[in-house]
């Protein structure tokens, strides 16, 4: 029966996109190009309605058992409705956050979903106390944010969430938390489905309504799958999701550096770098699903190694980051201090006279 319903969200979110595209022209729920946009044609947004109603379809057949249920549910309509009204009419930032921050609340208040401490791997635990509801909330709304900001190519969030999302499927079902599994594929599938019109060329954009929805929910099943555990595990999620959070946190930090308001939108992000560095837009996609993919694949690898081990993965995947960052100029072109460190080491010949 499950996996006829993944079968049915897939097919539902194929047929039910060119719908939601139609609808997106009747509202006005259109993206026009500018100097910003990748684009050159007025664009559909509202995609996301198709993966959401695809996703509700999923969960009205499997009809999950879960105290975190409801909450999760609630949580993700007020996060849709957050998304339709800000595609059609383009919100202000804060009245987006304040619908960002009911949905965190719902979930974490009404399903009582929260880190409240971390066990630290040489003894010893992080007793986060009162500050346990607040840090919850900074991680879901983090997440949201993270999968918004990278929506800027065609395919790129609907494959890096596809990506995240099937990876923690895989490391429910090696945790045996059914719920999480169900709930993760049944998105997934959903996704790969909407996916279809979405890559480059796309004939529709998830808009707001899928980016923030599939953060939202991205980031509440990361904490449902690893929360109250040990350091070690917690940074799971962070490694799984660090395609979004590594170009989330360099894009403040490019902002700091270059003292730009920390909301002001720029052409630096990730993506935007590949593509000056010479890569077509279809490659620069297919370069962030690999990098989405050897995160989730290096998660798996953190998951079963010994707390050395694990040390040594998180160092090894800093340097990686550290240098695609330097090489690309993801902070500024001038930016490479560990480039030239190396280059500092390298061995000097000199040749006899």
């Amino acid at each position: 029966m499950f996996y006829v319903t993944l079968i049915v969200c897939f097919l539902a979110a194929i047929l039910l996109t060119p719908v939601v595209k139609k609808l997106a022209f009747k509202i006005g729920a259109t993206d026009s190009p500018n100097h910003r946009k990748v684009h050159q044609n007025v664009m559909p947004r509202l995609g996301g309605l198709a993966i959401f109603i695809s996703f509700i379809i999923g969960i009205l057949i499997i009809k999950p058992e879960s105290s975190y249920h409801l909450p999760i549910v609630l949580g993700s309509i007020i996060i849709l409705l957050t998304g339709i009204v800000d595609d059609i009419k383009e919100i202000s930032p804060k009245v987006k956050l304040g619908g960002q921050i009911i949905a965190a609340l719902i979930v974490v208040v009404m399903g009582d979903i929260s880190v409240q401490f971390i066990n630290l791997p040489f003894g010893g635990k992080i007793d986060f106390g009162i500050f346990s509801i607040p840090i919850t909330m900074i991680w879901i709304i983090g997440i949201t944010n993270a999968i918004n900001l990278i929506d800027g190519l065609d395919g790129l969030a609907a494959g890096v969430s596809s990506i995240a999302l099937l990876t923690i499927a895989g490391m429910a079902a090696v945790m045996g938390n059914v719920y999480v599994l169900v709930i993760a594929l049944i998105l997934a599938v959903s996704t790969i489905g909407f996916l279809g019109y979405n890559f480059h060329p796309a004939k529709i954009f998830m808009g707001d309504t899928g980016a923030l929805f599939l953060g939202f929910m991205i980031g509440v099943l990361s904490l449902l799958g690893f929360k109250n555990v040990a350091f070690i595990s917690f940074v799971i999620p962070i490694i799984i999701l660090g395609v979004p959070i590594s170009d989330t946190f360099f894009a403040i930090i490019r902002r700091l550096v270059n003292k730009q308001p920390l909301s002001a939108p720029d052409k630096s992000h990730l993506h935007h770098c590949l593509m000056r560095t010479g890569f077509s837009h279809k490659q620069a996609v297919l370069l962030i699903y690999a990098m989405a993919a050897v995160f989730g694949l290096a998660a798996f690898i953190f998951s079963q190694s010994t707390v050395w081990g694990s040390l040594i993965i998180i160092l090894a995947l800093l340097v990686t980051i550290e240098v695609i960052v330097e090489k690309i100029g993801l902070i500024r072109e001038d930016y490479q201090p560990l480039l030239k460190f190396m280059k500092g080491l390298r061995p000097v010949n000199v040749k006899n006279r």
